[in-house]
């Protein structure tokens, strides 16, 4: 069978890779998963069974339900200070599918786009996939892993289009300090450039609010907010995400994902609607649990032999450093699911700066967590 030439060198990342190996084992501590372990709650659930039975089985508008794009509307200028109106909201498949939509809509083949590592490995990907060259920005642990503002200018060429952002961070879970959003916004209209701000962790910071891209000065008309139902919400398998931006480039995408998915899953637009408008109070509930998680985890690896570890910022990452341990990112997440069946991710697989890192997700119980704390200390004994 011949296959399409576009296609032709890709393969399995990284991550993905220990996601198969956990498969084939027995008893892991899944510590490398970013979904966090609560279910959906019972009455959105209840929310979504009852639009079915009201007969909301058909076709959806292709744009999104109106009355869920003004749910959202009202929960980002409530909770963040964010003005919009719903028709610069689309609704897609899922968080991943957002800038997915945005690239192909934005993009001309050969144009490049900026990645600043450690970043979520799809952007790349999907930067390729959409005929686009990724440039990646080195970072590093001392700079708190934001670039300044002349590194990133350094990189700008007359093919640059558009610059990636992701606050707060997978897999860091830093939070980028206003200044150097600032200092980024000034580079994206300075450029004329195109900014895919991703804040789907908007729900989860620990320190301070978090403060969308799109509300500071000169940006708004381009900067598309991309956010989801998943994380806030703990709705992962519903797939429900979001961007909201310039009309035009909404319309853009709204017309591809015609072609795509023509529409996104009625009864679980319902299900977010509802979500969206009643459950504020256990998105503070949850978020507590998440920062009490990450201290205990932060405290445990910073008492561990060759292991640092930056007090948690944002999402519910933790981002180690192991590099005292005298093994590299890949060999230390191996070694670690073989020899103490914890499973983790190497920092490599979001960039090379990551690499001397690993990515913890603290979406286990607190008895969980401290089995797998338990473990790995033992391990590094």
């Amino acid at each position: 069978m011949k296959f399409a030439n576009r296609y032709a060198e890709i393969k399995i990342n990284d991550m993905a890779k220990v996601f198969q190996a956990i498969e084939k084992i027995d008893g892991v501590l899944n510590l490398s998963i970013g979904e966090p372990d609560f279910n959906t709650e019972p009455d959105i659930i209840d929310a979504g069974a009852e639009a079915a039975k009201k007969g909301f089985t058909h076709y959806p508008p292709l744009q999104g339900f109106p009355d869920f794009r003004e749910a959202l509307c009202s929960y980002w200028q409530r909770h963040h200070g964010l003005k919009a109106s719903p028709d610069e909201v689309i609704i897609a498949v899922g968080g991943i599918q957002v800038p997915h939509l945005a690239l192909q809509a934005l993009l001309n083949p050969g144009d490049e786009v900026i990645l600043i590592e450690p970043y979520f490995t799809p952007y790349a990907d999907q930067v390729e996939m959409s005929g686009g060259v990724p440039v990646r920005v080195a970072t590093s642990e001392e700079n708190g892993f934001s670039p300044t503002a002349s590194e990133l200018e350094r990189v700008i060429t007359p093919r640059t289009r558009g610059i990636f952002v992701n606050s707060p961070n997978n897999p860091s879970g830093r939070v980028m300090p206003r200044v150097q959003m600032e200092e980024i916004a000034e580079l994206v209209i300075k450029h004329d450039m195109f900014l895919l701000s991703d804040e789907i962790y908007e729900a989860l910071v620990y320190k301070g609010k978090h403060v969308p891209f799109a509300t500071l000065p000169g940006v708004r008309d381009r900067v598309l907010t991309m956010g989801g139902m998943s994380k806030s919400h703990c709705m992962t398998g519903w797939r429900l995400g979001y961007g909201i931006g310039p009309v035009d480039l909404v319309r853009r995408m709204t017309a591809i994902s015609a072609s795509q998915t023509y529409g996104v899953n009625a009864p679980a637009q319902k299900a977010s609607t509802y979500a969206l408008n009643t459950q504020d109070a256990k998105l503070a509930e949850r978020r507590k649990i998440f920062a009490e998680r990450m201290e205990y985890v932060t405290k445990r690896l910073n008492a561990m032999k060759g292991v640092s570890c930056a007090s948690p910022e944002g999402a519910f990452y933790l981002f180690p450093n192991v590099k005292g341990t005298g093994l590299g990112s890949e060999d230390f997440v191996w070694k670690l699911l073989e020899k103490a069946k914890v499973a983790v991710l190497p920092g490599n697989a979001f960039g090379k700066s990551g690499e001397g890192h690993i990515r913890i997700a603290c979406t286990q119980s607190l008895e969980v967590l401290k089995r797998a704390m338990d473990k790995m200390e033992e391990f590094l004994k």
